[in-house]
């Protein structure tokens, strides 16, 4: 027969009494455990009328330990960090499993989770933690194993693992042009263009698209601006106006139909986007394998 249960203690009297009996006080185990002091007190006596015993001799404000007390306080103690390790080991154990992958917003929703199940299906044993993040990596505190920014954000001290091409043109919505395409860059200047804002900005922008084609954007042009590039997109896609795309975010998008390329001029960026390991961290196989499926997907679509 199991007398397990009915030899052990109130547990939950267990932690207010470990840590009354390690710092000899209610009152700093009550601000330790961030509960009340009466609490503490109205828990170690009822441990003490399950016991038969006294764990305290109480004295004015101050308590100290009574010998039965001195000694359940070393068993239990003993007791409550063997459980610690172990649930400590077991976190471990599926931490080791787990890679945060820091993504920024845009290419978190529209490239990486498209296709994120096939590194699912390639690695099932390596849980993937998406963490995004519309600021640059210098910014983000938190822990991540791989970053995935756009080149030109500041990356601090986080080593560089490798890099990967994009191009960006102008999209908008099918429903949008009632000219016939393809539009002639000239001719985008009657039309209304959607810009992304970002600080510092990082993306290529109208004004700069334009320039590599000998073009200006006109000061008076009409425009929407937005904070988000997904947001821009989806202004893209209700038909706001036009938007510059690039293609490994609106790529589903226009292959859905749900965008168009109005123009055939293109610029190609050789590095436009690069992947980052958290700096000062061994190489992990779980990490190491999350890096060559990126590369390898980015790559292949590049």
């Amino acid at each position: 027969m199991n007398t397990l249960g009915k030899n052990l203690p109130p547990l939950a009297s267990l932690l207010p009494f470990e840590a009354a009996a390690r710092l000899e006080s209610f009152s700093k185990a009550a601000d330790e455990l961030h509960i009340t002091q009466a609490a503490v007190s109205r828990q170690i006596r009822g441990l003490e009328d399950n016991l038969g015993v006294k764990l305290f001799y109480r004295r004015n404000r101050a308590v100290f330990l009574t010998q039965e007390g001195r000694e359940l306080g070393q068993v239990v103690s003993h007791a409550l960090h063997s459980i610690s390790d172990g649930a400590a080991g077991l976190r471990a154990s599926t931490d080791h499993r787990r890679v945060v992958l820091l993504c920024q917003l845009c290419e978190a929703f529209y490239w990486l989770m498209p296709r994120l199940s096939t590194f699912h299906q390639q690695y099932p044993h390596i849980e993937i933690q998406v963490v995004t993040s519309t600021r640059p990596l210098t910014e983000f505190n938190d822990h991540f194993d791989v970053a995935l920014q756009s080149t030109r954000r500041a990356s601090g001290a986080h080593p560089l693992m490798f890099t990967a091409s994009d191009e960006v043109f102008p999209v908008c919505s099918p429903a949008y042009l009632s000219a016939v395409q393809p539009l002639a860059l000239s001719a985008l200047r009657t039309h209304t263009f959607l810009h992304h804002s970002a600080a510092p900005p990082h993306l290529m922008e109208w004004g700069e698209w334009l320039q590599v084609f000998g073009q200006v954007l006109a000061v008076d042009a009409r425009s929407a601006t937005f904070d988000s590039y997904p947001l821009m997109l989806q202004a893209a896609v209700e038909g706001h106006g036009i938007a510059m795309g690039w293609r490994r975010t609106a790529s589903r998008l226009i292959e859905s139909g749900a965008l168009v390329r109005p123009c055939a001029e293109t610029v190609h960026l050789p590095e436009a986007i690069s992947v980052y390991r958290q700096q000062g961290t061994g190489p992990r196989s779980e990490v190491v394998a999350l890096l060559a499926w990126l590369e390898a997907q980015l790559q292949g679509d590049g």
